[in-house]
C-alpha cells in the first residue's frame, strides 16, 4: 500500500506488539537516509534492535541470513517476534526470506526504499537467497504482514536507481497493460538527471495493480505468474556476467537488456510487431546504455540461463531448452516458450550489435 505516514500505518499493527519484540533490518545506505525518517514519525522504533547490512546483491547469501538468525535469537525473539525490512531488493528478499525460516515462520513487514523493491521485490510474497551463483535459488512463497510504501524516499535516490525501478514497470506494462506502457514512455520523455518534478505515486500504483491481479491469481508460480519473468531470463544471465566480473550493475538495468532480447525472440517465434522491439531499442540506448558482456561470453551466459528449473529436455538426445515468456504484442504475453540455444544467440547477437 502507498502510505503517506508511517505512524498511521504501523500503529494499527505494532501497537501492542512488545518493543523487545519488534527488529529492523537494513543496509548502511538505508540506516543513513531513509530509517530516520521511519523513526522520526513512529517513535516507538527508536528503542527497538537494529541489524545493519553492508550493501550489494553479494550479501544475499546463505551467511547474511545466519547472520540475520543469530540476531534475532541473541535478543531472544520468539514467535511473536516481528522483523521489518527497511531497504532495497536485497533487505526485503533476505529478510523475507529469514523470517519466513526463523522458528519456522514470524510475521515481518517490508518498507521498500527504492523504485524497483516498491514496484517489485517488496510485493508479491517471494522472498530468497542467491545460492550457488543461482540468483533467488532458495527462497519460499511468504506474504509480508504488510508492504509500506512511502515515495518521498525516493527523493534519496540517484538516477540510476530511478531507472532501474522504471525497467520493472516497463515490463510491468508490456505484460499486461498498453496504457500504463505510454504513461511510462510519457514520464521519461521528461525523464533527466532531476527527477524531484515526477508524480511516482500514479504510475507505482498502475504496477502494483498489474503485480497484485497476477499474483492473485497464481501466487505459487504455477501458470499465470511466469508472465512476470520477461525480461528476466536473460537480463539474470547477464547480471550473473557482471557479478562474475565483480562489476555488480542494478538489476532493472539487466532486466532491461533482458527485455530487448526477449522481444528479438518474440518477433522471430510470435510475430511479436518489429516496431516495438525498434521503440524499446531506442529507450534502452537512450537511457539505459548497452550492455558490455561481449559475443564471447554467449555461452557463458546461457550455461546461466540452463540452470534455471523451468527448463526441459525434449529427449534424451536432444539439446535442453531453454524457457521464456515471450509477447505476441503488448499485453499479449505467452509462457513457456521453449527456445533453442541456437534462437537465444541470435537474439543475444542482437542486442549486443545495438
Amino acid at each position: 500500500m502507498i502510505i503517506s505516514d508511517f505512524h498511521t500505518t504501523l500503529s494499527p499493527l505494532l501497537d501492542s506488539v512488545p518493543t523487545e519484540q519488534i527488529f529492523l533490518l537494513a543496509d548502511v545506505n538505508t540506516a543513513q537516509y531513509c530509517l530516520p525518517i521511519l523513526l522520526q514519525q513512529y517513535a516507538k522504533l527508536q528503542h527497538s534492535a537494529q541489524l545493519i547490512l553492508p550493501i550489494g546483491e553479494e550479501n544475499k547469501s546463505i551467511h547474511s541470513v545466519e547472520n540475520v538468525w543469530n540476531f534475532m535469537f541473541s535478543h531472544h525473539a520468539t514467535r511473536r517476534a516481528i522483523l521489518i525490512n527497511v531497504g532495497g531488493g536485497v533487505i526485503t528478499d533476505l529478510g523475507g526470506f529469514a523470517a519466513a525460516t526463523y522458528m519456522r515462520g514470524i510475521r515481518f513487514i517490508n518498507i521498500p526504499t527504492t523504485l524497483l523493491a516498491m514496484v517489485d521485490a517488496s510485493t508479491g510474497g517471494k522472498t530468497g537467497i542467491n545460492f550457488y551463483g543461482v540468483k533467488n535459488g532458495i527462497g519460499t512463497f511468504t506474504q509480508p504482514l504488510a508492504t509500506c510504501i512511502y515515495p518521498p524516499f525516493l527523493s534519496t535516490l540517484p538516477p540510476t536507481d530511478i531507472l532501474s525501478g522504471f525497467a520493472e514497470m516497463l515490463k510491468h506494462g508490456l505484460i499486461a497493460s498498453a496504457e500504463h506502457y505510454h504513461n511510462l514512455l510519457q514520464t521519461l520523455e521528461s525523464f533527466s538527471e532531476r527527477t524531484s518534478g515526477i508524480d511516482f505515486s500514479e504510475i507505482i500504483e498502475q504496477s502494483l495493480s498489474v503485480k497484485k491481479n497476477i499474483v492473485l491469481a497464481d501466487f505459487n508460480e504455477q501458470g499465470l505468474r511466469r508472465v512476470l519473468n520477461f525480461g528476466h531470463t536473460i537480463g539474470h544471465a547477464i547480471e550473473e556476467a557482471y557479478a562474475a566480473q565483480s562489476k555488480p550493475v542494478a538489476h532493472g538495468y539487466c532486466v532491461m537488456w533482458g527485455m530487448i532480447a526477449e522481444l528479438y525472440l518474440s518477433v522471430l517465434k510470435l510475430g511479436c510487431p518489429k516496431a516495438l522491439i525498434t521503440q524499446m531499442s531506442h529507450l534502452m540506448i537512450e537511457h539505459y546504455g548497452r550492455p558490455s558482456c561481449n559475443c564471447h561470453q554467449r555461452q557463458q551466459l546461457i550455461d546461466w540461463m540452463l540452470h534455471d528449473k523451468k527448463n526441459i529436455l525434449t529427449n534424451e538426445s536432444a539439446e535442453p531448452l531453454i524457457s521464456f515468456t515471450l509477447l505476441h504484442d503488448i499485453a499479449q504475453p505467452a509462457i513457456d516458450q521453449f527456445i533453442s540455444q541456437t534462437d537465444i544467440n541470435e537474439a543475444l547477437e542482437y542486442l549486443f550489435s545495438l
